[in-house]
């Protein structure tokens, strides 16, 4: 079975300090959706590095409770679709009423925001090109701020050293609101419902998550009708494609010294300058 644990992206690195941008490419973890079947039935979709599946079948098949033994799983079948994965599994037929618990909970106990959905169909929900155009570029110096700004504002994190965070910063880069969660997919839901109630305008600013970039991320911020997102840690494959499709333009590896921009830098304020090859 052919799997790809990681590809390559083009990439904009920008210092902070105010000298040149140098655009480049960048290794980065690939992530797919894997559609998980029991018995022909579908189950849950799962966001994975498609490697070692019949691995992760056999484990995500004894942690969800479906079968009480390794043993029980009968057989495994990935097949590549065009959408993504999917995962075939056959338990013992004893173990197949277990399946029909698991999907009545499944949804509403995860916290990924899309590994509860149970077919490939159903994955993508934010729709390409709603997201307001037009605007001045974001000053780098406004990034700078928000970064800046965080740490202090994370007080849950602060006392147990547990939670991620999201937060949605102005123009100018002061944070206006910033939610924790153990969850990052859960902190950045709580942003996006303390947005919407508080009045704000998504397009008015950008969000910054304390997390990896994945696919989810990206999609949530969309949804909410933001145009930026600035994330800690680096993205996925998938998250870079999906803000290239949704036009969202996707800052990570966010330090206070420097920022990797992986799409649309056109809306961000910065000098240019030559090419850097970037390794995680």
């Amino acid at each position: 079975m052919e799997t790809t644990r990681t590809t390559s992206a083009a990439i904009t690195v920008v210092p902070l300090s105010g000298e040149d941008a140098r655009d480049g490419e960048r290794t980065v973890a690939v992530e797919a959706p894997v559609e998980v079947t029991f018995g022909g039935v579908p189950f849950a979709v799962m966001m994975l590095t498609p490697a070692d599946l019949e691995d992760f079948g056999v484990g995500f098949s004894l942690t969800e409770g479906i079968v009480g033994a390794a043993g029980e799983v009968r057989s495994i079948a990935a097949t590549r679709e065009e959408a993504g994965w999917r995962l075939a599994i056959d338990v013992a037929p004893d173990r197949m009423h277990n399946l029909l618990a698991r999907r009545r909970s499944m949804s509403g106990r995860t916290g990924c925001g899309v590994c509860g959905i149970e077919d490939l169909a159903a994955l993508e929900r934010a729709t390409p090109g709603a997201l307001p155009e037009g605007g001045e570029p974001l000053p780098m110096a406004a990034i700078a701020r928000a970064l800046e700004e965080m740490p202090a504002r994370q007080v849950l994190s602060r006392e147990t050293g547990a939670t991620h965070a999201a937060a949605f910063a102005g123009r100018d880069g002061a944070i206006r609101l910033l939610r924790e969660d153990v969850g990052r997919h859960n902190a950045l839901d709580k942003l996006v419902g303390a947005v919407l109630r508080g009045g704000l305008d998504p397009a008015d600013g950008f969000v910054l998550v304390t997390s990896r970039c994945s696919f989810e991320m990206v999609e949530k911020t969309a949804s909410l009708g933001a145009r930026v997102l600035v994330a800690i840690s680096a993205p996925t494959s998938l998250a870079i494609e999906r803000a290239r499709t949704l036009g969202v333009t996707l800052v990570a590896i966010a330090r206070r010294d420097t920022v990797t921009i992986f799409n649309g830098a056109a809306r961000i304020a910065v000098p240019r300058a030559g090419s850097v090859s970037a390794k995680p």
